[in-house]
């Protein structure tokens, strides 16, 4: 009686043990087969780029999408690094890789995206040819950016540079004809939308000017931006052969994200593949 009772006892705990297993079973398929995408972006243009472009075309592929918002360009890659999320938009190419390359990640980009250019702006004249001899220009002070600075004023036709100096490295040492005698004040790149009211001209990056309510088109001169600069969707190494990454890259190539940039998103430049 006692072995038969045992017996008895031992199956259904078996019983119960495989159900268990059956429902975590069920349970790990139902995670695996669920579609999310954790998409983090700065708070503006980039973010609005995620939430109104790719967020809606991703979820038209069945995908669950939360955008998370940053306000500093150091937390996207320590969360993305950390699998707090899944791919982000905020950054080019020449601080993705220097950002990777400090930090030890392993960082690559999935496709790049529609930018806002650097601009020259000014509240003093109302085109390049007004510009007066001697004209004070505000430029960012950091490297990167300066060099880009320096490349829309060569393409105005302001400065001239030395033919063998790196487009991405380019300073002031480099400017070999500086035609109109310009004078260069660097500043914080923050603060270049308010400098267009104190100085004569100010080179200001796409995301400040649109943060400070700038329209791209009043620029004089748009930066003719190498894709080098422009923003892109970036994900951890190892998941270049996901599923999520394949999908993210088809949506941006679409012609519906296309249509969602020349309405909502005036003035940026598209990439190369885009043209």
């Amino acid at each position: 009686m006692k072995k038969f009772f045992f017996s008895v006892v031992l199956l259904l705990s078996i019983g119960l043990l495989a159900a268990c297993g059956s429902d975590s079973a069920s349970s790990g398929d139902a995670k695996a087969d669920a579609k999310q995408v954790i998409f983090g972006a700065t708070s503006g243009p980039y973010s609005d780029m995620v939430t109104k472009g790719i967020k809606p075309l991703l979820e038209k592929k069945g995908y669950e999408v939360k955008v998370v918002e940053f306000s500093d360009y150091i937390q996207p890659n320590l969360a993305l690094s950390k699998g707090d999320l899944d791919a982000n938009l905020f950054q080019h190419k020449v601080y993705m890789e220097n950002f990777a390359k400090e930090h030890k990640l392993e960082l690559s980009e999935v496709i790049v995206v529609p930018t806002a250019p650097m601009g020259i702006y000014s509240k003093k004249f109302n085109s390049l040819d007004e510009v007066a001899e001697g004209s004070a220009i505000a430029i960012p002070n950091d490297p990167t950016n300066a060099a880009r600075a320096f490349l829309i004023l060569e393409d105005a036709g302001l400065i001239k540079l030395d033919p063998n100096a790196d487009p991405l490295t380019v300073s002031e040492k480099d400017v070999k004809d500086n035609v109109k005698n310009l004078q260069f004040k660097p500043i914080e790149a923050a603060q270049l939308p308010r400098a267009v009211e104190s100085v004569d001209l100010s080179a200001v990056p796409g995301n400040f000017a649109l943060a400070a309510k700038m329209d791209l088109l009043d620029a004089l001169q748009l930066e003719n931006m190498p894709d080098q600069y422009r923003n892109r969707v970036v994900i951890n190494t190892k998941d270049q052969d996901a599923q999520f990454a394949k999908d993210i890259k088809e949506v941006v190539e679409s012609p519906e994200f296309e249509e969602i940039i020349d309405e909502e998103f005036k003035g940026f430049g598209k990439p190369e593949w885009m043209k």
